[in-house]
């Protein structure tokens, strides 16, 4: 894998899929809609979920857009509407593979700058780690896991198992969220991704320290939390001072304060403002931020991995780090 910029945070949509219904079973299914050449809407039954663009599938385009930014090696993630952990394990199993062959398909013409991550029903802990073995074995080289199924956070059970069979594997793990609450509250100015994305990964991660899976999991175990590891890296300090003093009710299965496993993890990059960027390195600490930049969402930040080169309070050295080596450690162990 080429050195350079290596941006952990991209997600793809292919052009088109089966008939989820006729080929998985059950109804209510994500579909494409194509309005032209190079644009085309996500549908979910008849409600319009989200546009998208060439970039989602066009590997040339994804390509010539790297360049312009300067990114050498993207990771391509799944988009995850098409997780499916509300639905049978049987369904969740057949759509997962669909998606992540078409996957392999639009990254294989990448020339190796486009690094393939898969989906697993994660709902079900055996035929989640049988398709994370599949996946691998075709060509994938790590998962993005939702970060919950349900009302079941990153410390069930199922999930830890999960989790143990990646350490085992040496798959990295990036956590996205999604299937935020909604509510007259929530549904609007995009609030549901403005406050509940960075509420939903703090609750993961809390629930990985606090849960007592880093207790539990070996520390082998690669795992990247994204846009910045949410509102947990502001929100450390809280989170110590409960555990320290409110044990009886915040100490949960840990064996020490949130702040004691701070090398257990890593975030992504993409808080876009340097104050922002400058707060993870000192909390989270340098080996432990990695270039992310959501492309290609219009929430995500282009030109991608700018907020690190243009970080004036980094050192080369640092620089190197967040832009490359972080990402290329995490990606190969």
């Amino acid at each position: 894998m080429p050195a350079g910029v290596v941006d952990v945070h991209t997600h793809v949509v292919p052009k088109g899929w089966p008939d989820l219904g006729a080929a998985c079973g059950g109804s209510g299914w994500p579909w494409l809609r194509v309005d032209s050449e190079r644009a085309a809407m996500i549908m979910v039954g008849e409600t319009e979920f989200r546009p998208v663009g060439a970039e989602c599938w066009d590997a040339s385009r994804r390509l010539a857009d790297m360049d312009a930014d300067g990114v050498d090696v993207q990771v391509v993630s799944p988009t995850p509407v098409f997780f499916s952990y509300d639905r049978p394990a049987d369904q969740a199993v057949k759509v997962a593979r669909i998606f992540n062959d078409l996957t392999l398909e639009v990254t294989a013409a990448g020339g190796g700058r486009l690094v393939p991550f898969c989906q697993v029903p994660l709902q079900d802990p055996d035929a989640a780690c049988a398709e994370l073995d599949r996946s691998l074995a075709a060509g994938h080289v790590g998962v993005e896991i939702g970060n919950h199924v349900g009302d079941r956070d990153l410390d069930d059970a199922g999930v830890v198992t999960f989790l143990q069979h990646c350490a085992e594997v040496g798959a990295p793990v990036f956590v996205h969220p999604w299937d935020m609450p909604g509510g007259p509250r929530l549904d609007r100015w995009m609030a549901r991704w403005l406050t509940g994305m960075p509420a939903e990964t703090h609750l993961s991660v809390l629930a990985m320290i606090l849960g007592g899976v880093f207790d539990r999991v070996p520390e082998t175990l690669r795992i990247c939390f994204a846009h910045g590891g949410g509102s947990f890296p502001f929100w450390l300090g809280r989170a110590d001072n409960a555990w320290h003093r409110r044990g009886d009710l915040v100490r949960g299965a840990s064996a020490g304060p949130p702040s004691s496993y701070l090398d257990r993890f890593s975030v992504d990059s993409v808080v876009f403002a340097p104050p922002a960027l400058r707060l993870l390195v000192d909390t989270l600490g340098e080996d432990r931020v990695l270039v992310g930049s959501d492309y290609p969402y219009p929430l995500g930040e282009r030109p991608a991995g700018a907020v690190v080169r243009d970080a004036d309070f980094l050192t080369d050295t640092q620089r190197d780090k967040i832009q490359s080596r972080n990402a290329l450690r995490f990606l190969s162990g």
